[in-house]
């Protein structure tokens, strides 16, 4: 038996959506345990895209699929993915997709504070979705969110709808220039909504440790990326929930010593979507030129992704903070024709040398790379599928990241589809 995490070990976007939709055919149950439709995750099957941002990515496969409590859901958003999966002859009825009783609603008072306090911010934004994730995750913090199991219960969501929208109206109109909202649409709206989904809620918890006991395996699927995280990311430009592998325990119900392995996932180089500081980001025509063939843009938002050389200093940090077990590293043929290749092995600090991650965004905005160089190659290898046949210099390149992360390289992808892909060692197998 053998449980495992996905995690992204940089500021998203690393490729979760691919690894999982390719692990997950070594798994029974699969379960995302944080975040909203503010991730998306796009996978590539037989030439056809699927992009989820609520669903797990394992659905593909045709594997039970569990939202866990540790999510924040926006009804409408997680039905027109039902349908658009189903439209692709993807099966989500209640016997594949299950949603945690204690899941967290994204309400239309959620969306509306978002965007009114970007646009308020003017330049200063931080660059959210303005799906309605942060301001959900405040009311869960605050004990004024609303759950799937109030859903289910008509008078409590009438009363908890009625109480709350006199304080969020009250600050879309007088502090943020907005629109109050109704209160008996907002009611009408979500009991449309329960009635659809009802049928998917249930106590994940209990079903996953019935899962655990048979002996059968999960995969956790996490979103967003390590250094997101409201905790250890590059906080305030971080998202709203704990997006490292503990909080696959505390996100989907179950216990830490079930969670037998970590996958961290890394892209050959580095993307970050939006406002923060970003020490390997470049600004030249190789960055150009990675961004193009590297086809960077959001999968929720659009938004082009600023990109840079591979960056081990946040490598590291993600390994420790996640107890990464192993690596899989993604769009290694992106950087096929550089010839040449940086690593970011450290941070030179107004002439100090630095090899730990700084929490002072003060401290890492004034933080200039230092690399190493390497050779590059200039092969198309988005046909190869096996370690050895890779060129000289893209092996030398992976074992360089293996040996300065301290952590083995398990899988490697070297194109959109499934089967782009190199398995060094299943994490399954450990």
């Amino acid at each position: 038996m053998s449980n495992i995490a996905i995690v992204g070990t940089q500021w998203g976007d690393e490729g979760k959506g691919k690894l999982v939709d390719l692990l997950a055919e070594h798994a029974d149950a699969v379960v995302r345990f944080q975040g909203g439709n503010n991730a998306g995750h796009t996978m590539v099957v037989d030439g056809e895209q699927f992009i989820s941002h609520l669903v797990p990515s394992g659905i593909i496969q045709g594997k039970i699929c569990f939202i866990g409590n540790g999510m924040v859901v926006d009804p409408q958003v997680l039905i027109e993915e039902l349908d658009y999966l189903e439209s692709k002859g993807v099966k989500a009825g209640p016997d594949r997709l299950k949603i945690s009783e204690k899941a967290h609603l994204i309400m239309p008072y959620h969306k509306s504070i978002d965007h009114g306090r970007e646009r308020m911010k003017g330049e200063k934004k931080i660059g959210t979705t303005g799906r309605g994730i942060g301001p959900a995750y405040e009311d869960k913090a605050t004990r004024r969110g609303i759950r799937f199991i109030d859903l289910l219960e008509p008078e409590v969501l009438k009363e908890k709808v009625i109480t709350i929208l006199d304080e969020k109206n009250f600050y879309l109109k007088n502090y943020l220039n907005g629109e109050p909202l109704d209160g008996e649409a907002i009611i009408a709206e979500f009991t449309k909504y329960a009635e659809r989904l009802a049928p998917h809620v249930t106590n994940i918890s209990v079903e996953l440790d019935q899962i655990v006991k048979s002996g059968q395996r999960i995969l956790f699927e996490g979103a967003q990326g390590t250094h997101l995280d409201i905790d250890h990311g590059t906080y305030p430009f971080v998202t709203s929930s704990s997006t490292v592998s503990g909080n696959a325990c505390c996100g989907a119900g179950i216990g830490p010593k079930h969670i037998n392995g970590v996958l961290g996932i890394v892209k050959a180089y580095t993307t970050r979507v939006g406002a923060g500081p970003f020490p390997a980001e470049l600004f030249d025509d190789i960055g150009d030129q990675i961004q193009s063939k590297g086809a960077e843009f959001g999968a929720t938002t659009g938004r082009r992704r600023r990109c840079g050389w591979l960056d081990v200093v946040l490598l590291r940090n993600a390994a420790r903070l996640n107890g990464l077990t192993g690596l899989a590293i993604t769009k290694l043929d992106v950087l096929g024709g550089l010839k040449t290749l940086n690593i970011c092995t450290g941070y030179d600090h107004q002439g100090t040398r630095r090899d730990d991650f700084p929490a002072s965004l003060k401290v890492l905005g004034e933080c200039k790379p230092i690399y190493e160089t390497l050779p590059g190659w200039d092969e198309d290898i988005s046909g190869v599928r096996k370690f050895e046949d890779l060129p000289e210099n893209a092996r030398n390149y992976l074992k360089r990241v293996e040996e300065l992360t301290e952590t083995p390289i398990q899988i490697v992808s070297v194109g959109a589809g499934r089967e782009a892909t190199i398995v060094l060692e299943n994490p399954f197998n450990k």
